[in-house]
């Protein structure tokens, strides 16, 4: 009994340890080569599983790699909500293994239609892990974190990102893996499949001397970005309001008249912007005699409806409504059917309602932004829609909630990751960091620390035209993923797979 609960078990461990590996491959480790370990021994592992034992490889493999990757979500529960240890550890882990359901659904899928089909091994296996990253990019709001193509940004790969996106730099991981494990396994056909990964990677070198995006005939617009690093857990007690005010009040003299924007973070002023008009009056009063413009995050309320919001304060026009709200943290799913459970969720504005899909940019000084908030800049498809028409694009955000852990890192690498697939400069402002500015080649140019109550400026430069995938988004990669899974599925054969042959 022990041998065969050993031989069971063993396997499964082995796909948690890999999934575990895959965080390694993104900020902050930076080790890109760990996701093509990571899903080369996925890959292995699923080569003789039956459908029923792919479903539990993949379950194991995606709750090793959320269990590691977002093991921030237990300090926005415990430090912010305010839940004991034990029942903060119970909702992290539940989360990550739920999550990791989705990668089990990928490893049913794939043994039971798509391996044996023609190269389902390798092509029908890139092709099922980017679907159902996709899926998990949107499934009840969608949660696309840890996606493996992220950790190409540094890499001569990344050039695929402004012509398909980071789904096409996941294709690419994904074949590697699955072609190693099959040189491993059977080296004649291995090899081929280890030649096809390194011809896509060649053709992006190819890749990387078009610049899809050109610079526009603007003069470059003068930055000044405040990172206040005021405490999560003293944010929004009252008796820390007006010491708040006050410090953006003060930082933001020196930049009146020095800069041509200036821009404070999420939520920076912790109240509705109805119940702090005098203090924006006397703020735009302060902005327009120093002749600079200001955009500040701010909670807004239109009737029964609260929005997590952006509004340009001063020296232009505009507002945008957070549209993806980040489940359980500022809305919970379900509310009306949870009973006395709400309470497990009672974080500040939880119940901020969904912006319109169609906002129009923001206009500064004759210069059109591209705004998002937070948790959407994490949203490929989201920002490349935004991003046709703008001169930049910037996020705000309030990254306390990571407290002092990978957190940050992993979010400002997905926002350079932005940068890269609009080939437009990004600007990235918020409350205790990573706050910085983004190239259009998705290189972080100037930064200011987490943890540091600082002022950043700098110059960002308006770019025009489209990078393909501004165009025409994931649209074309997962067209490809789904021609090869539908190719594997119609051709797959019953017999067994030998390796050696």
């Amino acid at each position: 009994m022990l041998n065969t609960l050993a031989n069971r078990l063993g396997p499964l461990l082995c796909s948690a340890i890999a999934g575990a590996l895959l965080p390694l491959s993104l900020a902050p480790f930076n080790l890109w080569w760990m996701g093509i370990v990571s899903l080369a021994a996925l890959a292995f592992l699923l080569s003789s599983a039956t459908p029923k034992q792919g479903w539990l490889l993949g379950w194991a493999h995606g709750s090793g790699n959320f269990l590691v990757g977002v093991s921030w979500i237990y300090i926005a529960i415990h430090d912010f909500g305010y839940h004991p240890v034990i029942l903060s550890a119970i909702m992290t882990a539940a989360f990550c293994i739920a999550m990791g359901l989705i990668t089990g659904l990928a490893g049913y899928v794939y043994c039971r239609w798509i391996r044996d089909g023609r190269a389902g091994r390798v092509l029908g296996f890139a092709a099922c892990w980017v679907l159902f990253e996709w899926l998990r990019s949107w499934l009840f709001t969608g949660f696309p974190w840890l996606l493996a193509g992220y950790s190409q940004l540094h890499t001569p790969l990344s050039a695929w990102a402004p012509v398909a996106g980071v789904f096409a730099l996941s294709f690419w991981v994904a074949l590697s893996g699955a072609a190693f494990a099959l040189l491993v396994q059977a080296p004649r056909k291995g090899l081929p499949a280890l030649l096809a990964s390194l011809l896509f990677a060649g053709l992006a070198l190819s890749l990387q001397t078009i610049e899809w995006t050109q610079a526009a005939d603007k003069a470059p617009l003068r930055i000044g970005a405040l990172q206040s690093n005021i405490p999560q857990d003293k944010k929004w007690k009252d008796e820390e309001y007006w010491a708040t005010l006050d410090y953006y009040d003060v930082a933001s003299r020196e930049l009146w008249s020095t800069t041509d924007l200036v821009i404070w973070p999420e939520a920076a002023i912790p109240s509705l912007y109805h119940h702090a008009l005098p203090y924006f009056d006397y703020i735009r009063e302060q902005a327009n005699a120093g002749g600079s413009a200001l955009i500040s995050g701010v909670p807004t309320r239109n009737g029964d409806d609260i929005y997590n919001s952006v509004l340009v304060i001063s020296g232009g026009e505009g507002i945008y409504n957070k549209q993806r709200l980040v489940p359980f943290g500022e809305y919970v799913p379900l509310r009306e059917f949870m009973g006395s459970l709400i309470s497990l969720f009672d974080l500040p504005l939880s119940s901020f309602s969904r912006g319109g899909d169609d906002q129009a940019l923001l206009q500064v000084k004759n210069w059109k932004l591209a705004a998002s908030i937070c948790y959407e800049i994490v949203y490929p498809d989201l920002i490349a829609k935004s991003a046709n028409g703008a001169d930049v694009l910037f996020t705000i955000s309030n990254d306390g909630w990571f407290g002092d852990s990978i957190g940050p890192d992993q979010h400002m690498q997905m926002a350079q990751m932005r940068a890269l697939e609009n080939g437009r400069e990004l600007i990235r402002v918020t409350s205790t960091g990573i706050t910085g500015l983004i190239d259009h080649h998705g290189n972080l140019t100037k930064r200011i620390a987490s943890f540091e109550q600082a002022t950043l400026t700098g110059v960002v430069h308006a770019r025009e035209g489209q990078t393909p995938f501004t165009r025409y988004g994931s649209t074309p990669i997962l067209l490809l993923c789904g021609l090869l899974a539908g190719i594997a599925i119609m051709t797959r054969q019953r017999a067994a797979f030998t390796p050696g042959t």
